[in-house]
């Protein structure tokens, strides 16, 4: 029993030792955000690495998820004879919800992987060392541009996968079960507010990426330099990532739109 407890003790510790870690890391790259100004082709070129590079599967996975949505709403909207709302449901649940938490979950696995085995074996390979001997931040140089590039990325990732899963909705309900095309959009247009939607998925989508980015590019800093740490540190990214977003998206749903009890 003792015993356990003491585990359980060291755990939470080098839990808390790594989460302050981590802040630090964080403080140290926004720092070095501002002086990105004369290098922004840098960023430039991680956001074609993390964001053009992330496309295909995010514009695949929209127009599948948004043909199931249009799929489903349609057979439940069809037994109250509410059908031409699908527009409303397919929309929502895009700009609100699935739009945002999707594409989280897409970019860290596909670009937070990416990153974090990138700088990790950057690590392993001593040329974050080299940088140091060099007079030359690491953080500044390698971090902070990816870190900017990943948050950039993210919310515009995550507005092409609601707009292509809309169009996916619309090609079931419109063209396949027979939805009538302008009520569809009309009901979906008089239905979606740009504050309470589409303004609170793109907070959303903005916070996801923080934190995802944030994760990657700690994960992979701060890995043991080997193979075997960088393969640890790319699951570690994947997995804490997926989670972070979807706690993140439970507290943010809560704050944007809980209504007063009563």
């Amino acid at each position: 029993m003792i015993n356990a407890l003491q585990r359980l003790g060291q755990g939470g510790l080098r839990f808390f030792e790594r989460l302050g870690r981590a802040q630090m890391f964080m403080l140290y790259v926004l720092l070095g955000v501002p002086g990105l100004a004369p290098r922004f082709g840098l960023v430039v070129a991680q956001l074609w690495s993390v964001g053009v590079l992330s496309l295909l599967i995010i514009a695949v996975s929209g127009i599948f998820v948004g043909m199931v949505l249009g799929l489903q709403g349609y057979n439940n909207l069809v037994d109250f004879g509410a059908e031409e709302s699908l527009g409303i449901v397919v929309a929502l649940a895009l700009v609100r919800e699935l739009g945002p938490v999707v594409s989280a979950l897409l970019f860290a696995g596909r670009a937070g992987s990416a990153l974090t085995a990138e700088i990790g074996l950057m690590k392993a390979t001593d040329q974050l060392a080299g940088m140091e001997m060099m007079a030359v931040d690491p953080l500044r140089r390698v971090v902070a541009p990816r870190f900017v590039a990943g948050v950039i990325a993210l919310p515009l990732l995550a507005a092409i996968f609601s707009a292509v899963g809309v169009l996916g909705g619309y090609f079931v309900g419109v063209g396949l079960l027979g939805v009538d095309e302008g009520a569809f959009w009309s009901q979906m247009q008089d239905a979606v507010d740009l504050y309470d939607d589409i303004l609170n998925g793109v907070i959303k989508s903005v916070v996801f990426g923080v934190v995802v980015t944030w994760i990657a590019v700690f994960e992979g800093y701060d890995t043991v330099p080997t193979s075997e740490g960088v393969s640890a540190a790319t699951t570690r990214t994947v997995v804490n990532g997926s989670l972070a977003v979807l706690g993140l998206d439970f507290v943010l749903t809560a704050l944007m739109f809980s209504r007063p009890l009563g």
